[in-house]
């Protein structure tokens, strides 16, 4: 065997124990596809994780940095807006305590306005000058034998006035704090005017405390009936007494 014959016989051992590769498109992809191992595959899952978490981050800064990075004009228009705001709220919270003031004003002026009526009633209904109506007394006082005197008259009123009578009429007679009881030759007379028997005293209070006092033993009714009077007492509901003083 020559030389040549043994170097081809060689060559062609070599080829016979060499691997054999890929062929063809799909083997050269072979070729070309990274070999990951479970490192690797690890390290890309941290990396994928730290990266939402640094867009995560830069999203929840982005409003904490905006006016850090904002330009003075920005800044400036910023401030003047709520410059106006505020000066807006301060305005509204003006006028709101305006209006309460104005309320309050009102309110007690209310107030006073209707203290100052109740006075009035009042003290129109003690000077006599206004009419009147409530639960009280009829006293009826007959004199058949004209023994009824202006003491008799004036015990009477006192005692209503002493059970707590408010208001108090004698015949057409609106009883005022002067009024006064006199003997005339035509009867007795009340602050002047001439007054006929049976005398009937109109009283607004309460009826059962007038009534009592009126019943005391030894009081005024025991009097009166030993001048020789009948006397009547009538608790009424409503009693009105429309007889009114001169102002």
């Amino acid at each position: 065997m020559t030389g040549g014959e043994r170097e081809e016989e060689r060559e062609e051992e070599r080829r016979e124990e060499r691997p054999a590769g890929p062929r063809g498109p799909r083997g050269l992809l072979a070729l070309l596809r990274p070999r990951a191992g479970a490192g690797q595959i690890a390290g890309g899952l941290l990396c994928l994780v730290l990266g939402f978490a640094v867009a995560a981050q830069v999203q929840s800064t982005k409003h904490d940095t905006t006016f850090a990075t904002a330009r003075q004009d920005e800044l400036v228009g910023v401030l003047a807006d709520l410059g106006q705001r505020s000066e807006r709220l301060r305005a509204d919270l003006r006028d709101l305590e305006d209006t309460k003031a104005q309320l309050e004003r009102d309110a007690e002026g209310g107030t006073a306005l209707e203290d100052a009526r109740e006075r009035a009633t009042t003290y129109g209904l003690l000077a006599g000058t206004l009419p009147a109506e409530g639960p009280g007394i009829e006293l009826l006082i007959g004199d058949p034998g004209h023994g009824v005197k202006a003491i008799d008259l004036l015990d009477a009123l006192q005692e209503l006035r002493d059970a707590g009578a408010e208001v108090v009429q004698v015949n057409d007679v609106r009883v005022g704090v002067d009024t006064y009881f006199l003997d005339g030759r035509n009867g007795v007379q009340a602050d002047g005017e001439s007054l006929s028997a049976p005398y009937r005293f109109l009283a607004i209070g309460d009826a059962h405390t007038m009534t009592t006092a009126l019943n005391i033993p030894g009081g005024l009714v025991r009097t009166l009936r030993g001048a020789g009077a009948t006397v009547l007492i009538t608790p009424r509901a409503k009693v009105t007494i429309g007889a009114v003083r001169s102002p």
